[in-house]
């Protein structure tokens, strides 16, 4: 078994996370190399893709949503993502391998049955077929005037569209142009079909943010450690080659034909600057204490699910940062610092907003 160090397995990530060196191409490259950028906050995921490029271009990420060339939609975790429109329908599909809404405690909670998910997603289907665009408050009536389920249009309705959730994971619906500060649904029925969507996830997934096991992978990033044991098992032992390293006594798995190139790599010491939500931190998470200090996780994954800007140096959090101070809690040379936001302010200017 390999044995290889933190400081080794931080700078692998940051290289194939596109940060050390930044060397990322087109929005699509950069989520396809992430395993999907997270979307909740739509300046925070322009933010992600811009940091990882060598030239930002404006408009970018809105040129590749309107080309299908990118995809937004509820996938790991519930949460928005943006995906590679030609990798999508993998993501969907792993992201609703739980099927968390058969479980009792779900339907008690949201007031629906799969019966009646069932019923909303034709209605949907129906809704939104030949291109239309609608807005949440006109989906909603869409569905509740083809069901007649009146008693489903609160939580239709609601900000989390928690029952709209496994209609995107079905490609029923994913986001389309925004009218203004609303979001539209489309139709997902263009999302192109992949022949193995665990292997698809699992080899992006990897490819970004290994070694992890099978336990983190679902815990941290996939679906709050709801998908079933057997079906991760099944993911890791026959959908893509692993191998386990030994990352200072802890056991972890990988793509084998990364570990030569793991075990090559030395410790870094780049400092960056990263945005809200980035998919470095989201990838191992913020119980990751290689990454994140316990004692300052309360700084970066704060109250109602925020996850704050981060600074880096050789891939561990040093601190947090927003556009009027640097907290740090390791020192860090004041001239990377200055260059890191000086860096980011040119990101600013192309049309790339800070988040």
């Amino acid at each position: 078994m390999e044995k290889v160090t933190w400081g080794q397995v931080l700078a692998w990530r940051l290289r194939r996370q596109f940060l050390e060196p930044v060397d990322g191409g087109d929005p699509v490259e950069v989520a396809r190399r992430l395993a999907g950028v997270q979307a909740q906050v739509a300046s925070a995921a322009e933010l992600a893709i811009a940091v990882r490029q060598a030239e930002p271009r404006p408009d970018a990420v809105t040129e590749a949503l309107a080309d299908r060339r990118l995809v937004k939609t509820w996938a790991m975790r519930g949460t928005l993502h943006l995906l590679p429109a030609d990798e999508a329908a993998a993501y969907l599909t792993v992201s609703g391998a739980h099927r968390n809404w058969e479980r009792a405690s779900w339907q008690k909670t949201f007031g629906a049955t799969p019966a009646d998910l069932e019923a909303i997603a034709a209605a949907a289907t129906e809704a939104l077929s030949g291109g239309a665009a609608l807005t949440r408050e006109e989906l909603t009536a869409e569905i509740v005037d083809r069901t007649g389920s009146g008693h489903l249009a609160e939580v239709l309705g609601s900000g989390w569209g928690t029952l709209l959730k496994p209609l995107a994971w079905w490609k029923v619906l994913c986001f389309g142009p925004p009218q203004g500060s609303r979001v539209t649904f489309v139709s997902a029925a263009w999302l192109p079909e992949t022949p193995d969507p665990a292997a698809t996830v699992l080899r992006a997934f990897l490819g970004a943010h290994g070694p992890t096991t099978p336990t983190l992978f679902d815990k941290v990033w996939l679906s709050r450690g709801v998908t079933r044991k057997a079906l991760l098992k099944t993911w890791f032992t026959e959908a893509v080659e692993v191998t386990e390293v030994d990352v200072e006594g802890e056991r972890r798995v990988m793509l084998a034909e990364h570990v030569a190139e793991l075990a090559a790599t030395p410790p870094s010491t780049a400092v960056r600057l990263l945005g809200a939500f980035d998919a470095y931190v989201l990838g191992a998470g913020t119980g990751a204490t290689e990454i994140i200090p316990a004692e300052h996780r309360a700084a970066v994954s704060r109250s109602g699910g925020w996850i704050s800007p981060v600074v880096l140096r050789g891939g561990r959090v040093a601190g947090v940062w927003d556009d009027e101070r640097t907290t740090l809690w390791e020192e860090i040379p004041a001239d990377a610092i200055v260059a890191e936001r000086s860096r980011l302010a040119r990101i600013s200017s192309a049309g790339s907003p800070l988040a």
